[in-house]
């Protein structure tokens, strides 16, 4: 008895000074690599290890072609870590961050702290043959999430365009024209669901690494916002995004959902390939602002969805116009019909204008979308238009898919 309250004792000593990464390590050397040659630490499979009080992440680096085939070995990482005094949730992501052919990882002999420290130094290769490979996007055989009729993305060529505050809204009036809505935010860097929606709390298991979503107004939601303290940055390479998304996507018990909206982050890298390439999405909505530096970039974020083959349901001009609440006037702050004229150009549906209004301001910040908070107001009537010919141009996507092949037999 005397034996096992010492022990007891040390485990609950150890919760209290805190965890370390050499202690970290020091655990993940009872697992043994994808060969079973060695350990994942002694391999210099282990990096980006980041300790937030109780929570621990980490990646686990592997070769690109097995990836798919090594869940069991981030399993098994994660329930080491997690079996830790002191541990309360573990993240372990996968990344494939070597090109075939590219140098093998350091030998058995490479140290703890060399390993710890390697970290992913190439950039990922592209899942599924690249940037440029015809119909990585909406390539039936990618595989979908379980229960999800409909993907589609809301993204922006760069920051500050209020993407976030379109997603939510869209998501919403998605909900209020009849569907059964979740929306993933996939901004690992800059999560914005929590306090768009006013939501709090952790996600809770559902079986086994799979999560529950939160939920917010009827929409089923998931974010790093989640799972991480609001100020805490996420000093996370690529790669570890990468899988991140990957997780949030599938592993979550969305249920039975006709649409989840995706919140991407700003730009087009590794997080835009992912998900194009990662599930068969039915599209994506463009945002910007309608002057002509946002509209490059936004340029550059519909070429990069054409590239890969997935449909651009069209580009919304947010902040489009300011009317002033004491004189009634119109002031086009950042110039007027930018989005349209170029919606026009590329030849893809121009879904609308949002105007730059306080009140979707103020209720976006204390949790209370404009959609669910002011549904009879005529902001949330341009986001039910907008979701409405979204909608329509998923519906029209799904026909020219289902079309059958006409083969004339000579």
């Amino acid at each position: 008895m005397a034996k096992k309250a010492t022990k007891t004792q040390a485990k609950k000593k150890a919760a209290a000074t805190g965890l370390t990464k050499v202690q970290i390590l020091a655990e993940l050397e009872r697992v043994k690599g994808p060969d079973l040659s060695d350990n994942i630490v002694a391999l210099g499979l282990v990096s980006e290890i980041v300790i937030n009080k109780d929570k621990v992440y980490f990646a686990i680096s592997v070769d690109p072609a097995r990836a798919n085939d090594l869940d069991p070995l981030r399993q098994a990482a994660e329930k080491v870590v997690l079996e830790m005094p002191g541990v309360s949730s573990a993240t372990v992501t996968l990344t494939a961050d070597r090109e075939a052919g590219a140098a093998p990882a350091p030998s058995p002999s490479a140290s703890p702290a060399s390993a710890a420290m390697r970290g992913p130094g190439a950039p990922p290769p592209p899942m599924g043959g690249g940037m440029g490979a015809p119909g990585a996007g909406a390539d039936p055989k990618v595989a979908g999430v379980p229960g999800v009729k409909h993907i589609i993305a809301v993204a922006s060529g760069k920051g500050g365009v209020g993407k976030s505050t379109t997603s939510v809204n869209l998501a919403l009036a998605f909900q209020a024209n009849g569907l059964k809505v979740g929306v993933l935010d996939a901004d690992i860097y800059g999560p914005s669901m929590p306090r768009l929606l006013g939501i709090t709390g952790r996600p809770q298991p559902a079986s086994g690494n799979i999560l529950s979503p939160m939920e917010g107004y009827g929409l089923k939601v998931m974010s790093m916002g989640f799972l991480v303290e609001e100020d805490t940055p996420m000093i996370w390479r690529g790669p570890m995004v990468m899988s991140a998304i990957t997780q949030m996507l599938k592993e979550v018990a969305w249920g039975e959902l006709d649409l989840l909206v995706v919140d991407m982050p700003p730009g087009t890298g590794d997080a835009q390939l992912t998900m194009a390439q990662q599930v068969p999405l039915a599209g994506a909505v463009i945002v910007s602002t309608p002057q002509d530096l946002a509209l490059i970039d936004a340029r550059k974020g519909l070429n990069m969805f054409r590239k890969v083959d997935v449909p651009v349901l069209g580009i919304v001009e947010n902040m489009s116009y300011f009317l002033c609440p004491n004189c009634g006037e119109r002031s086009d702050i950042f110039g007027h019909g930018g989005a349209r004229l170029e919606a026009e150009k590329l030849g893809v549906p121009f879904l609308g204008e949002v105007p730059l209004h306080m009140d979707i301001r103020e209720k976006s910040d204390s949790g209370q979308p404009v959609v669910i908070s002011q549904p009879d107001s005529e902001h949330a009537g341009i986001y039910r238009d907008m979701a409405e010919k979204a909608w329509a141009g998923i519906e029209q996507e799904d026909s020219v898919r289902a079309a059958p092949e006409i083969v004339i037999e000579s």
